[in-house]
Order: C-alpha cells, then structure tokens, then sequence
C-alpha cells in the first residue's frame, strides 16, 4: 500500500517522508489546484527527503486546454525536472471537448524517458472515464489521479472499482479527493486500489502544511487493510 502526499511546500514534503509516506507531488499554489514548483524547491527536496519526489507540471492555473506557448513552457519544465534527476512527473492535458489529449501526453511521455508521467485530476474533467483511461494507456502514463469523477474519492469509490478493472494491471488507479485517516480504509477496502492520495492537511491556513499525525494515521490504516 502507497500513500502519496500532496505537498505545496518544503515542510510537508519533510512531514511526509518523517511520517512514513510512500512519494511525495510537490507542487506550487493550492488555491488554483496546483502549478509548477520553483525549481530551488525541486532540488531541495530531491536532497532532503528520502522518497521519490514528482513534481506537477502544470505551466499555469484555470483549464487544461494548453496552446503552443504553454506546451513550450512544460517541455521546458520536463527537461529541467528530468536533467535534475526527478523519478517522475505528474501532468495531464485535455482537449477542448475535455477528452484526454493523446497525442500530446504521449509527446510529453516521448520526451521525459526515463522519467515516468502520471496524469492528474484533468482526467476527471473527461466525458468518458474508460475512454481516458484507455488514452493515458496508449500514451504510456503509468499512473492516474482520479476521484472516480466525483467531488471525493468516497463518492466516486463504485467507478473507482470498475477502472481498476478496466485498467488490468496496465496502468494504476490512485484514488484522491477528500481522502483523510477516517475513510482511507474503506476506500481501499471498496476500490481495491493499492495507492492514494492525500494532502494531509487538516487545517487550511495560508501554508497548507501537511498535519504529520494525519498522515501517520492514514500510513498505519493502510497497513492494516
């Protein structure tokens, strides 16, 4: 079981490798969902946690639907996170009808080699959650972030079951959204997903700091799935 911690700064990324997380997502600006972290933010952590670091590649906040400017920028990104020795990223781009946007990901896919890519939430934006599943598929993501396209990973648990059926062992199924200590459980328990995502943050204030007892409890109710 794989706990995975969204961390919007240095302090939860330590809090997350002290309170024995899995990977951190570090990312930057919570309040648009997350972008791209600084990269003196990247190397920091890379040098001072001892679990994988991912960091989100998202050039700005509002759609996923990127022209060519934006799309210049997270090729830029990828380079400077794979030339920094980042085991992987996380990223996700849509077309304007919201399905995934396949050819692009796999460009992104092509050019992180030997990074891995993740897709995150845009992928519950999609019209057709098997049809996006099958897209990340065919472009080479290893890994989705998903809710089961509902507003927590609690409600969305019965269409987070049926993808990890769908997807057969060819890609994974990581549940988030409003997943804390009380409920990570039985999500696993109804889902049978083998990794989740959580912030750990259970009092919102201007950091957005990582409660380390929360994401103790939530490690210690994973092993006792």
């Amino acid at each position: 079981m794989i706990l995975e911690v969204c961390a919007f700064n240095i302090q939860s990324c330590l809090i997350a490798d002290k309170a024995g997380a899995s990977r951190v997502e570090l990312c930057a600006d919570p309040l648009e969902g997350g972008t791209t972290p600084s990269y003196g933010l990247i190397q920091y952590a890379l040098a001072y946690t001892h679990i994988p670091v991912w960091p989100m590649i998202r050039p700005r906040g509002g759609s996923y639907v990127f022209d060519e400017a934006d799309m210049a920028i997270i090729l830029k990104d990828i380079l400077i996170c794979r030339e920094l020795g980042c085991p992987g990223i996380v990223t996700g781009v849509q077309l304007p009808n919201g399905k995934i946007d396949t050819i692009q990901m796999k460009r992104i896919v092509d050019l992180a080699y030997p990074m891995a890519v993740s897709c995150h939430k845009v992928f519950d934006e999609t019209p057709d959650a098997f049809e996006a599943l099958d897209s990340l598929i065919e472009a080479g993501c290893v890994r989705v972030l998903t809710s089961g396209l509902q507003k927590t990973a609690m409600e969305g648990a019965p269409l987070l079951a049926k993808l990890l059926e769908h997807a057969a062992g060819r890609i994974t199924i990581m549940p988030g959204g409003t997943i804390r200590s009380s409920n990570i459980a039985s999500i696993a328990n109804s889902t049978g997903a083998k990794e989740f995502h959580s912030s750990g943050v259970i009092s919102r204030g201007v950091v957005n700091i990582s409660d380390e007892e929360e994401v103790k409890r939530m490690v210690a109710a994973l092993k006792s799935v």
